[in-house]
């Protein structure tokens, strides 16, 4: 009896945990992040793993409210799509089933820092 209560207790706690990034999608994220921190254009980030969602927000001040915020809710994949980008004013910028598609949300602010000839 105890294996069957241990294992209930696992199967929550892995719900519970379920909402976190795997590295593969860190590692993208920060690929974005890093060309934007190259240009000067943000500056800190921080990471939440919440009981329903996992946040990735980018700061052009430590000191001020995020930017934007990169989302992961898994309760969402099967609806819109589980990944997000939120703007500082709350406004869904992209949304969608893979991360490379919700990402390219950033390709046009990209495209502005380029600088001209």
């Amino acid at each position: 009896m105890e294996t069957g209560a241990a294992t209930g207790e696992s199967a929550a706690a892995a719900q519970r945990a379920a909402a976190a990034f795997t590295r593969v999608e860190l590692a993208r994220i920060l690929s974005v992040y890093g060309q934007f921190v190259a240009a000067g254009e943000w500056r800190d980030y921080a990471i939440d793993h919440l009981k329903d969602a996992a946040v990735f927000s980018v700061f052009r001040r430590a000191s001020e409210a995020p930017i934007y915020r990169i989302e992961k809710r898994p309760r969402l994949a099967a609806r819109q799509g589980q990944w997000l980008v939120v703007s500082m004013t709350g406004l869904i910028l992209k949304r969608g089933h893979e991360l490379a598609q919700v990402l390219k949300a950033f390709d046009k602010m990209k495209l502005k820092l380029a600088p001209g000839d």
